[in-house]
């Protein structure tokens, strides 16, 4: 695999931003990663303003205010790592536009339902590399479209390293039976063998708030888990199980998320993850667009000393349920506060982080407070 030494990007009439892989920036002048509020998670980056899963949209968030950057790792024919959402290339690309590639339309069977499109395991990197990204809904910024590549896993990587601060990645395994369906490596291993050998190439080792991972911080994630059961004596690294609307069924097993949210199935999987990632609606459901009563599902994960980390926030209206009358941060303020999440997925990293920052006491003043409380109890 070939190790590139730089992303150069350009912003509309912007200067260009260029990023050195790796990091030039020494770890020890870096502000450590916090861990004293709910996790601020770049859903793709910050795809609210760029194109998801670009090197802006991750540079942004990162400049915004992320914890973790998070992406979508799927392969490419050549077995190259790769980020990108869905298995196909129609949504976030201008691959309708090249007639040289007209001919590799054509329709696949993804978990359990036929679809048709360009997809990312029928192109090589080189031929992927000339696509360029657009914004997913046209209700949010056009400008960007047509301007940002596809990017690799290790480009993904190397962007979190290079920021001055301390900063996570949140990787997900993508549809591997699918991948492993249609990529197959000369040496016999699979989608996650690679993901786990890139992020050990990284120095991403370390089991959840262990000196390694707090230098080099990362949560794999999957909706397959068997892939985190597989990986599990490959790495320390915390694992998340994503979970989807409860009638679904997972690719892996053809159970529904319903039968795999039971007492005995997280009894099970608890062994092996460190937290799940539900889709909110899962959590709280709504009817007619007004949240109706919790399930027990946080309750559950966190009595099984397990964290739940929820998704996906997104500013605009069609997406805030009446309850929360227009206002993100009033979304915000119920799952963190009153539901007790761990952290949050969202397209818009900066309004969470303006959220944050004034609605949650800084770790220096946390420990002044307990200072003070010692100093008083030792006074008396």
């Amino acid at each position: 695999m070939v190790m590139l030494t730089s992303i150069a990007v350009s912003v509309s009439a912007g200067r260009p931003l260029t990023y050195p892989l790796p990091s030039s920036v020494p770890q020890r002048e870096k502000q450590p990663l916090q861990t004293f509020r709910a996790y601020n998670v770049a859903h793709r980056g910050s795809n609210g303003e760029f194109p998801e899963e670009t090197a802006p949209a991750y540079m942004r968030a990162i400049d915004e205010g992320a914890d973790f950057i998070e992406t979508d790792i799927q392969a490419t024919k050549d077995g190259i790592l790769v980020c990108n959402h869905d298995v196909t290339l129609d949504g976030t690309t201008d691959v309708a536009d090249h007639k040289e590639f007209a001919d590799r339309r054509t329709t696949y069977e993804v978990q359990w339902v036929n679809t048709t499109g360009w997809f990312v395991v029928d192109f090589t990197l080189a031929e992927l590399k000339t696509l360029q990204a657009k914004q997913r809904y046209d209700f949010r910024d056009q400008q960007y479209n047509g301007k940002f590549p596809p990017i690799t896993f290790e480009e993904f990587i190397s962007i979190a390293l290079d920021a001055k601060r301390t900063v996570g990645i949140y990787p997900e395994i993508k549809n591997p039976v699918f991948v492993n369906k249609h990529v197959k490596w000369s040496d016999g291993k699979k989608l996650e063998d690679r993901f786990v050998e890139t992020l050990q190439k990284f120095g991403y080792t370390g089991s959840y708030l262990s000196e390694d991972w707090l230098k080099r911080p990362a949560f794999i994630q999957s909706f397959a888990p068997s892939s985190l059961v597989y990986i599990a004596n490959q790495t320390k690294l915390p694992k998340v199980f994503l979970i989807d609307d409860v009638t679904i069924r997972t690719e892996d097993t053809n159970q529904t998320y319903d039968e795999i949210t039971s007492d005995s199935y997280f009894n099970y999987i608890k062994d092996y993850v460190m937290g799940i990632g539900p889709w909110k609606d899962t959590v709280v459901p709504p009817v007619d667009n007004y949240l109706q009563r919790a399930t027990d599902l946080i309750a559950k994960a966190h009595a099984l000393g397990l964290q739940v980390h929820p998704y996906t926030f997104r500013n605009e209206n069609s997406f805030l349920h009446f309850d929360f009358h227009q206002d993100p941060y009033v979304e915000y303020d119920y799952w963190i506060n009153k539901m007790g999440v761990d952290g949050l997925f969202t397209d818009f990293t900066g309004s969470l982080h303006r959220y944050q920052e004034w609605t949650s006491p800084s770790e220096k003043q946390m420990l002044q407070k307990i200072a003070s409380m010692v100093s008083s109890y030792k006074r008396g």
